[in-house]
């Protein structure tokens, strides 16, 4: 269709009479494409798309007959015209009898027919790219058995007039809160053409007492391959190893089982293969169990069921606890390059040279723990895929508040996250180019320029009960988000629902931006969760080294597979610093060593130098201490004033 379109020059680009003739030549290679196209596939269409789709099937009824065309031909569709259409369909200088111009009428209708398909205005519901972006939202008898209790949980109204009145309400006041403010607030400039700029927040001082207690902290953990790390996390936390059930679903366990889980683990999350963590003669680190197993017990869905009970574990630690309440959570991709023919790599010269790659994108919470993760073909825009990865199972309790990168940002995800009740923070690289929105005319002083969109709220409440059932079919994981934003938008042209829950999402759009411009504890906050996020990513660069940290993954089974591991190590490693971390601080706190809150909640769950990820690997169980059951550590910590020959000084990696 785009290649029907394209066929002609713009009007303006050749002066009318040559581009006549150009209209002419070209006519008759679409006629019959007019003839049979509505005859041959069925289209349906929206109120935006209705007139339109009938004037293309009245253009196939008319290229069937020889009656004449003129305006007042019932096949002729005079309101279908548009634009400067209008004077090449009805204003032939040589003609003013009520003639239309075939030629002119013919490409104006295929003009507007691939337009309304780009948006799904109109569409044909046997198509996978065409199709009607509704067509699987909850309906009938379905979406009545479950509208009740979705909309009494995520607090939406069946009639949005009362909602919508609040949010212009509140709007009003934050703007004019927030305007009111500008004078006093020192972090914050209004130029001349009314853009605003925040300064940039400062860093916070270090003070020696931090710098102090994170290098005896880090001198205290002790020293461990990365398989013993695992290896002791499964036996702190039983239902992980339980949660990888075997492919064939049968119940008996091998002997060691453990021991050759850990070793496949660390083989594929360090991207070095099955050969440097085998062991000849060592039943349990036979090459070719450690490979019955990987392929047996080790894959992306046992990963989801086992990492909650992960999570579970971490939450209840004082460590983690002074990171964070768990309910904040940051989702940013880690990028690979995948040397090898793949249908997930695509080339993008920024982060993979001249080679192709895809993008490992992750979730954590407060508490440093990743929480989800999805596989994203290329760099495809991580707002296609970030309210799908925060639904996505295996997050535990789902966080309140989530943060993203510019990336991740859109007035269409803004709208969908706010509708499923969650708290959006996107980091905006380009605040001062910002749009804010409003709903009326009020003079907002400094804000004025700022708030200079006008949200047209009649897009939805004329779409609002297609809202809710969008929504709520999102909200039962009845299809993927990602799956819905794509439908709702293809090649940067929305649909009108799409248009009418991005107006939604300006509304708090608007609001976030207020709180960046007037709080800087909200701004630190979600500074401080991507600074959190980029620590998991060094960590991961440590863990994932092998191979030059490239993916030598074909498929998107092998990807999600391998890369699983890595998060599922990630988790274990972190989980175990948390535990000698905590371990630590109550050794310190019970020998009199000064430990303030607020230098604990500095720490990094992250620490990395006191595990061994080169050369060779070691699996030799920890014999717990204390309990069978829990996180309770079963190493010695190391004394802090002792120099350890076989280490290097500590150098600032562990922050």
């Amino acid at each position: 269709m785009d290649t029907v379109t394209g066929m002609l020059p713009p009007p303006e680009a050749l002066p009318e009479p040559d581009w006549r003739a150009e209209l002419a030549r070209k006519t008759p290679t679409v006629v019959g494409l007019c003839r049979m196209l509505t005859a041959t596939i069925t289209f349906g269409a929206n109120a935006q798309g209705a007139p339109v789709l009938a004037a293309m099937t009245a253009l196939g009824e008319q290229l069937a007959t020889d009656a004449r065309w003129t305006a007042g031909n019932p096949r002729i569709h005079p309101q279908a015209v548009t634009g400067p259409w209008k004077h090449l369909v009805f204003g032939h200088p040589a003609r003013d009898d009520g003639a239309v111009d075939r030629g002119a009428y013919i490409f104006c209708m295929l003009e507007q027919f691939c337009r309304h398909l780009k948006h799904r205005d109109i569409y044909a519901d046997t198509s996978t790219r065409y199709r009607n972006p509704q067509a699987r939202l909850l309906d009938g008898d379905e979406w009545e058995a479950v509208k009740d209790d979705v909309l009494t949980t995520l607090g939406l109204p069946e009639d949005p007039g009362a909602l919508l009145a609040s949010h212009v309400t509140a709007l009003d006041g934050a703007l004019r809160y927030v305007g009111g403010r500008l004078a006093a607030n020192a972090d914050v400039r209004v130029d001349d053409a009314g853009k605003i700029h925040v300064t940039s927040d400062k860093a916070v001082e270090e003070p020696p007492s931090l710098a102090g207690l994170r290098k005896r902290v880090a001198a205290m953990l002790p020293r461990a391959d990365i398989g013993e790390q695992i290896l002791e996390v499964m036996g702190w936390v039983p239902k992980f190893p339980e949660s990888l059930t075997a492919l064939s679903g049968g119940g008996a366990r091998m002997a060691d089982l453990n021991v050759t889980v850990a070793a496949c683990l660390t083989g594929q999350a360090l991207n070095i293969g099955y050969g440097p963590v085998s062991s000849p003669g060592v039943p349990a680190l036979e090459r070719r169990r450690i490979g019955h197993v990987g392929r047996t017990y080790l894959r992306a869905a046992n990963y989801t069921a086992a990492n909650p009970h992960l999570i579970a574990q971490q939450a209840g630690i004082g460590f983690a606890q002074a990171l964070g309440g768990g309910m904040v959570a940051a989702i940013d991709g880690m990028r690979f390059v995948v040397p090898v023919p793949s249908l997930m790599a695509r080339p993008n010269r920024k982060y993979f040279g001249p080679k192709r790659g895809m993008t490992f994108l992750n979730m954590i919470n407060d508490q440093a723990f990743g929480i989800g993760h999805k596989i994203v073909a290329g760099t495809d825009r991580d707002c296609l895929n970030a309210i799908d990865l925060f639904f996505s199972p295996g997050a535990g309790n789902l966080p309140e508040v989530l943060v993203t990168d510019t990336g991740s940002y859109s007035d269409l995800i803004f709208g969908i996250a706010s509708l499923l009740g969650v708290d959006y923070r996107p980091a905006l690289a380009d605040l001062p180019d910002q749009k804010g929105w409003r709903a009326g005319n009020a003079d907002y002083g400094s804000l004025s320029t700022f708030a200079r969109g006008k949200l047209d709220l009649g897009k939805v409440r004329r779409h609002w009960s297609e809202i809710l059932r969008l929504i709520a079919t999102i909200y039962t994981s009845k299809v993927s988000a990602s799956d819905v934003v794509r439908a709702l938008q293809r090649d940067g042209h929305p649909t009108a629902l799409a248009e009418a829950i991005a107006t939604y999402g300006r509304i708090f759009k608007t609001f976030h931006i207020l709180s960046i411009i007037d709080s800087e504890p909200y701004r630190r906050g979600i500074m401080g969760m991507r600074n959190l996020q980029e620590g998991r990513h060094a960590l991961a660069e440590k863990i994932f080294h092998g191979r030059r940290r490239e993916l030598f993954q074909r498929y998107r089974e092998g990807m999600e597979d391998q890369l699983g591991a890595l998060g599922i190590v990630l988790n274990c490693v972190v989980l175990w610093n948390t535990v000698y971390i905590d371990a630590a601080l109550r050794q310190l706190r019970s020998q009199g060593y000064p430990v303030r809150d607020e230098d604990v909640a500095r720490l990094s769950p992250f620490m990395r130098n006191h595990i061994n990820v080169h050369g060779k690997y070691s699996f030799t169980p920890v014999k717990p201490a204390g309990r069978a059951e829990g996180a309770t550590p079963t190493r010695q910590l190391r004394d802090p004033d002792a120099r350890d020959d076989d280490e290097e000084d500590f150098d600032g990696d562990d922050t």
